[in-house]
């Protein structure tokens, strides 16, 4: 078991969705021989949407380019369905806007198809425990795009808006090194702490701030100024 998967014991359930039969075949034998549980695939966005609530997977891995309906909109129904669900996009594009719009439809990672074998088993069970993953090149532009959302003018305070929940310090912490762009395993190392530690802290953080990711988290600490601290 790699670092990056925490403490959990029980095999990762992954769902692949591709509408080339072989390309979602090969990628589902890859994972399954590498001791993830494959529970279902699917090659058209409705039977994706349908499977994927039938089968609970842990890990949606989620080509974009699919008929009956796109995958970024599969990857906003499911989640919606199943805010515990991560999807992981393995796309064969590596257009700016393609991944933003898939991070902004409720996408934990990202990752070409030019990938390696090892490099989407290490994606899938990164993406498992909530780690924002991408191709080398696109973290960096996801972080970019939150800074520029959260610079612009939002709407007029609501004087009738609930305080923010309180964060302890050490959660506030853990939240201004996910804002600047840092692993699960990255923060653990920085602040001298296990790795299930830093998924509590994340978790206890998304609880009382009711938030369903941490895209949203990354977006909400942007929004405060965190990451420039």
């Amino acid at each position: 078991m790699t670092e990056t998967s925490g403490d959990r014991q029980d095999p990762i359930k992954v769902m692949v969705v591709d509408d080339h039969p072989m390309w979602r075949d090969a990628v589902a034998r890859d994972l399954a021989e590498s001791g993830f549980e494959v529970v279902a695939t699917a090659g058209d966005g409705d039977q994706a949407v349908r499977r994927a609530k039938a089968a609970a997977p842990d890990v949606l891995v989620l080509d974009l380019n699919l008929p009956a309906k796109p995958g970024v909109q599969v990857c906003k129904e499911v989640v919606a369905a199943n805010p515990a669900l991560r999807v992981l996009v393995l796309s064969a594009s590596g257009e700016h806007a393609d991944v933003l719009e898939a991070v902004k439809s409720g996408a934990t990672g990202y990752l070409l198809k030019s990938a390696s074998t090892g490099e989407l088993q290490d994606a899938v069970r990164r993406t498992a425990v909530g780690d924002p993953v991408f191709t080398p090149g696109l973290a960096g532009l996801v972080l970019g795009e939150y800074r520029r959302l959260a610079s612009e003018p939002g709407p007029a305070p609501d004087t009738d808006e609930p305080k923010a929940p309180r964060l302890t310090e050490r959660e506030t912490e853990v939240l201004r090194l996910v804002a600047k762009g840092l692993s699960y395993k990255q923060i653990a190392e920085r602040l001298v702490i296990s790795h299930r530690t830093v998924q509590n802290h994340v978790q206890n953080t998304l609880g009382k701030l009711q938030l369903h990711n941490r895209v949203e988290l990354v977006r909400y600490a942007i929004e405060r100024g965190l990451d420039d601290e």
